[in-house]
């Protein structure tokens, strides 16, 4: 199979190779193609380095980072896992390596910071999602309720449940074939995140021999994780709201240098060193990094200090060997089989495959501990506060009718202490029950799905209240009267977020004992009293608190609304707001921009988030909606917020955000077109050049006749049969890190070009390769001398190189015997580098002068 790239109408990656590793390398290359800025920040976050050019902002993230040793126990994960494995996620490094440096050339960003790509580690991918899902269990929030508990009391120390997930969640539903008009399973469903610019998830096909999958990638992480479908079997999943992530009291004592901690038994020695996180436009913190027995210390202040356990720091694990088996599976019974492993982080996951097998599950590692473990930070001198094993069996359902997933108790309950509020989960069901021949065209009525089924309770509060003015009663009147449901278009949707907001206000005046909470910044939004006001609502509204009227507080809120009536459109104030680092635009400078209101509100199935105390912008959402058809892949759909490409002014940066915006799906397999690396230069005086790929089907003649040439000595092809040659080509196209072209001049084939990645080669083995180099041979074809002829091919192939490809450096091995070679590249602007001796895979030596262009030397010149 050849090595190949193609793009849907939506700039969608279809890639494909020869084999597992030249497939997962090209998903890295292509990654850093696309998303250039995302990967940089992403893996400078789980360094801890992103202050270095975001500035005072991303200070706190990265003091947390460095102390909570997220790089450090990437590595250690990385080191753990099996050879394979760890062969596969360097190939991705390589990929991203490879072309990170040319991606950063078109990303805005880079230039905006004056940010230079570094080389990835081969660990890099597990630290980016370390990173992204370090807080996903909520961990700050023990420090919430350890605050309220001080505060209020133990009594009330779970008085601020939310019921709802804060920092992710999803919705996920899986239809039986039983249940379906084709007779085979449909899956779907959406995860939602904050909508950041790029997305979170990048949608991807990957084929090789051994497997054709499709689904939503995190950009920076190799393969197919959470969302996926391989024709034969389908998965995804949504946060279980598991509790595995503690926080403990830490003791601290000191000798010279020495730190010991406090333990149940008795004092231990912590592991002490210090970093320094730099800081744009700031002076630079130094940080104290404290590792004791329990974990690294995240919180150290006069007054408290905090240590952080969490399953990968613990087993040096986060599941990574599961994910090339999610791509190999052929069924239900395999990816459960590979969910076994799974760690970080605890997910529900629904599968089926196109035998009828099902699969409802948890997946993930948890501890077993005393309860209060769960609820608040405990003494780290406590026998009873210590892990005492593992969690298992992890707990499953057997699949007997539609089966929803959404962030609810029910069969993730015993594993945690807060989840979402039962309305989306119970909606999804309502509406599945409602008939028994579903197909995937009929899944963005789920998706989409506006009402609001928690307004009930303050609906009911208002329905009481007395004494109001008329304004108040006709707006009471038009919100009891109310569909319930949060469409973008109603201005009664809006008269009801507005009352809402005005209650949560007054609410949290009432909370004032619990704001200004000590601790470090960056968990700061756990620690924001109308936040947990906002969210926790309807446990507030059912609570009967004995210093709050709740009744008074609903009616001054409704009259405030009703005094400054009409509302506009619920989609006029609730507009999506995508995050970018650097505040950028969603609209490039010459674009006409288009309304971004949406339906929906935090507990609808069209989940989209808010803060109801503070504003009606969403910032979280669908990060993206999937359908899988078990029937027929290519009937699938999906879409994304923004589109495939990270590059403001892309025509695929966010394309896909009107279909999104209005709840509609893009199918997974569209009109494909290849992605070539061509060019074309005119040059005066020399004529019209192209650059062409070559075929082996079509130029193998051609080549052999040109490798075979007496001329051609130093290419090493000479004693080969055309059969042994047409083997190399073909090879060569299989593998996406080396390419081949012809060089036309005036439409007439005068050059063979072959360039490759130096990590990938033997030349790489003989010197220091840095990211983005690529390599280069190149083999003028007989034919009559003309003036300047190789110096004019030289500057055409730079351009190529540099300006075309993008990339920072080429090197060049040529036979140290060939001094006319050697004597050429030097007159073009190459610098020797040493000469070593290259060994080829089929054993042959050489002796080459390495010589390298930087794309500055050449454009300069």
């Amino acid at each position: 199979m050849n090595a190949r790239v193609y793009r849907d109408a939506y700039g969608v990656p279809q890639l494909q190779a020869g084999d597992p590793l030249a497939l997962v390398y090209l998903q890295g290359l292509n990654a850093a193609e696309d998303r250039a800025w995302q990967l940089e920040l992403e893996r400078r976050r789980f360094l801890g380095t992103s202050a270095a050019f975001l500035g005072p902002e991303a200070a706190p993230w990265d003091v947390f980072a460095r102390q909570a040793r997220l790089a450090d126990t990437a590595q250690r994960c990385f080191e753990a896992l099996d050879d394979e494995t760890r062969e596969w996620i360097t190939a991705y490094t390589e990929g991203v390596n490879h072309a990170l440096p040319v991606g950063a050339k078109r990303a805005p960003e880079f230039a905006q910071t004056g940010l230079t790509p570094q080389g990835w580690e081969p660990w890099a991918p597990l630290g980016i999602w370390l990173a992204v899902h370090i807080l996903f269990a909520g961990f700050p929030t023990k420090l919430w309720r350890t605050h309220v508990a001080q505060h209020l009391g133990d009594e009330n120390i779970e008085l601020f449940s939310s019921e709802g997930p804060r920092t992710a969640g999803s919705n996920g539903w899986l239809i039986p074939g039983s249940l379906t008009a084709s007779g085979q399973a449909i899956i779907a469903g959406d995860p939602h995140r904050f909508i950041e610019s790029p997305g979170i998830y990048q949608q991807i096909r990957l084929t090789c021999p051994e497997y054709d999958v499709l689904g939503l990638a995190v950009p920076g992480v190799p393969g197919i994780a959470h969302f996926g479908h391989t024709g034969k079997v389908a998965w995804a999943i949504t946060n279980a709201m598991s509790d595995y992530q503690d926080l403990y009291d830490e003791q601290l004592r000191r000798t010279g240098a020495t730190v010991e901690a406090l333990g149940p038994d008795g004092w231990k020695p912590a592991a002490v060193h210090t970093e320094v996180v730099e800081v744009a436009g700031a002076d630079s913190i130094e940080i104290e990094v404290i590792e004791t027995e329990r974990g690294p210390v995240i919180i150290d202040t006069p007054t408290r200090t905090v240590s952080l356990r969490y399953p990968p720091r613990v087993t040096g694990r986060l599941g990574f060997e599961v994910l090339p088996k999610l791509l190999r599976a052929t069924n239900a019974g395999d990816l459960d089989a590979a969910l076994e492993d799974w760690v970080e982080p605890v997910n529900v996951v629904l599968a089926a495959d196109q035998t009828g097998g099902l699969l409802h599950r948890t997946a993930g590692l948890v501890p077993t501990r005393d309860h209060s473990n769960r609820l608040r930070v405990v003494p780290a001198w406590e026998a009873g506060s210590q892990w005492q094993g593992w969690h298992s069996p992890m707990p499953r359902a057997t699949v007997d009718g539609p089966a929803v997933m959404a962030n609810a108790r029910e069969l993730a309950a015993p594993l945690g202490v807060e989840f979402a509020a039962p309305h989306r989960s119970r909606r999804i069901a309502e509406l599945l029950s409602a008939q028994t021949a579903w197909s995937v065209d009929e899944m963005p009525s789920v998706h989409t799905d506006t009402y609001l089924g928690s307004a009930a309770d303050l609906l009911d509060i208002l329905a009481e209240l007395e004494d109001l003015s008329s304004e108040a009663v006709a707006l009471r009147t038009e919100l009891l009267e109310w569909d319930r449901r949060m469409d973008a278009a109603s201005t009664t949707a809006s008269s009801y977020a507005a009352v809402r907001k005005a209650l949560v206000s007054r609410l949290a005046d009432h909370f004032a004992v619990l704001e200004g909470a000590d601790g470090p910044e960056v968990f700061a939004p756990w620690m924001d009293p109308l936040t947990h006001v906002s969210y926790a609502l309807e446990n507030l509204l059912a609570a009967e608190l004995p210093f709050v009227n709740v009744s008074w507080l609903a009616r001054e809120a409704l009259e405030e609304v009703a005094a400054r009536k009409p509302r506009p459109p619920w989609g006029e104030t609730h507009q999506v707001a995508p995050l970018h680092m650097l505040r950028g635009p969603v609209f490039a400078p010459d674009e006409e921009p288009f309304d971004l209101g949406l339906s929906g509100d935090h507990h609808c199935v069209m989940s989209t988030s808010s803060l109801p105390g503070l504003t009606d912008v969403c910032i979280r959402a669908s990060a993206a909606r999937y359908a899988w058809d078990l029937a027929d892949r290519s009937a699938s759909g999906w879409i994304v917020p923004m589109g495939a490409s990270g590059v403001l002014g892309d025509p695929h940066h966010h394309d896909q955000l009107p279909h999104w915006l209005r709840g509609e799906l893009a199918p997974v397999q569209g009109e494909l077109t290849r992605v070539e690396k061509g060019f074309a230069q005119d040059v005066e005086g020399f004529g019209s050049v192209r650059i062409v790929e070559a075929d082996p089907d079509r130029d193998l003649d051609l080549i052999h006749g040109w490798v075979t040439a007496e001329r051609a000595t130093y290419w090493g092809m000479g004693h080969l049969s055309r059969d042994e040659i047409e083997g190399i080509y073909r090879f060569l196209d299989s593998v996406p890190t080396h390419h081949v072209y012809l060089v036309h001049l005036d439409g007439a084939p005068i050059a063979l070009l072959q360039t490759y990645d130096p990590q990938a080669d033997p030349v790489g083995a003989s010197y220091d390769v840095q990211a983005g180099d690529i390599g280069l041979h190149f083999l003028i074809a007989p034919g009559d001398p003309r003036p300047n002829f190789t110096g004019n091919l030289l500057k055409v192939l730079g351009l190529f190189f540099f300006a075309h490809l993008g990339h920072p450096r080429v090197v060049v091995d040529p036979d140290v015997r060939n001094d006319r070679a050697i004597d050429r590249f030097l007159r073009t602007g190459f610098t020797t580098g040493p000469e070593v001796k290259i060994t080829h895979p089929d054993g042959t030596t050489k002796t080459a002068q390495l010589a390298f262009l930087t794309r500055d030397r050449f454009l300069g010149a």
